[in-house]
């Protein structure tokens, strides 16, 4: 199996994922780019930092640069303007030019940040994405989406801006919580149910070396899956049309991790989502009755929740009409003709939603 492939749009953005088993190719990759920058500043979170920002730091010093390290507290809830303010001063401070270069180093949180304060720091520098998360492996690295949270709207703020690289030690995942990866999972399985079924289907046929993190396997479904976004992505990247599909389940998922004042991670929000957008599917006839189940019981197969508890459907409703992938009033939802193909609908109504919002509301399971 190839350790790269390629993301391309023609006078857009050109850039390789690199899948390797440590960091010990970085800076011979970063050398590949030609790139003329005098110094390198890593961004980290607190928590990853101390697992591997040593390494990574003395790997980039082999391109014999400065190489200074900005961290910030993990969580999602850092993920907002004030950091992104601090980081700002700590370039300024710094001295850090147009030329010069970031890394994000961390999950998504970490690769969104980042990547916003280099599309807006000098209006513009490169930067690249170490991802050492499953879910910024799988999806969030991936495509040039940048942001940070407002006042607990997710990513309101943000920029379109394509990394120049995209590098995974692959072997970053061995320390990963296990939440953390089941959130991951909730990406993956996203992915073959937009575009695959027979991704799906090999996912789900490949459940235990999946959850036993067997190396070959957890390459081979990475790669798969960000073959599935970056075609996607060359072909809409800054999600005019077919893009949105890369939306399943994030229409209810992000009002339900904001009703839940983010106590559920997103990966986990995203598969609660997919349940919603399922049963609206199933609902409209789209999906048998078996497919349906199939994609929930799927969720628990892999450590994904099925239910919420704690906070009101009505207020979960609510919470939608923030959603920013809105055009003209309308949410831009995503629905499944069937396993493997996603389809935009902007005709699902609010009394839709609810009824889906319900299936999935712990709360209301002893009172049926």
């Amino acid at each position: 199996m190839s350790k790269q492939m390629r993301v391309h749009r023609e006078g857009e953005f050109d850039y390789q994922i690199v899948w390797e088993d440590s960091f010990s190719m970085l800076s011979s990759e970063i050398k590949k780019l030609n790139l003329s920058f005098g110094k390198i500043c890593i961004v980290s979170d607190q928590t990853v930092s101390e697992l591997y920002s040593s390494v990574v730091q003395a790997e980039l010093e082999k391109l014999q640069v400065p190489v200074d390290l900005f961290t910030f507290p993990a969580g999602e809830n850092n993920k907002n303007i004030e950091t992104v303010k601090d980081l700002y001063e700590f370039l300024i401070c710094g001295h850090y030019g147009r030329n010069d270069l970031l890394i994000a180093l961390g999950g998504g949180v970490v690769g969104d940040l980042t990547g916003f304060a280099a599309a807006t720091y000098l209006r513009g520098i490169d930067f690249i994405q170490i991802p050492t998360t499953l879910l910024a492996q799988v999806d969030s690295s991936v495509g040039g989406k940048t942001g940070v949270d407002f006042n607990q709207y997710k990513n309101m703020v943000g920029a379109f801006h394509q990394p120049r690289l995209v590098y995974m030690n692959v072997n970053t995942l061995k320390t990963l919580p296990d939440d953390q990866f089941a959130s991951g999972m909730g990406e993956v399985l996203k992915s073959g149910l937009i575009r695959d079924a027979a991704f799906y289907e090999w996912t789900i046929n490949h459940i235990s070396e999946i959850q036993e993190r067997i190396y070959p396997v957890l390459v081979k479904m990475i790669k798969k899956c960000c073959e599935i976004k970056s075609q996607v992505v060359e072909n809409d990247p800054t999600e005019k049309g077919e893009r949105a599909i890369l939306n399943l389940g994030h229409t209810i998922g992000h009002a339900v991790e904001k009703m839940m004042d983010f106590q559920l991670l997103h990966g986990q929000c995203v598969a609660l989502g997919t349940i919603a957008a399922a049963y609206i599917s199933f609902k409209r006839e789209y999906l048998t009755l078996e497919e349906f189940y199939e994609i929930r019981d799927m969720n628990v197969g892999f450590d994904l929740p099925i239910f919420f508890h704690g906070a009101a459907s009505e207020d979960i409703l609510s919470a939608t009409k923030s959603d920013k992938k809105m055009v003209d009033h309308k949410i831009k939802f995503i629905l499944l003709k069937k396993i493997g193909q996603a389809y935009v609908d902007t005709t699902v109504t609010d009394e839709e939603m609810l009824d889906a919002i319900n299936f999935i509301n712990g709360d209301l399971i002893d009172g049926e």
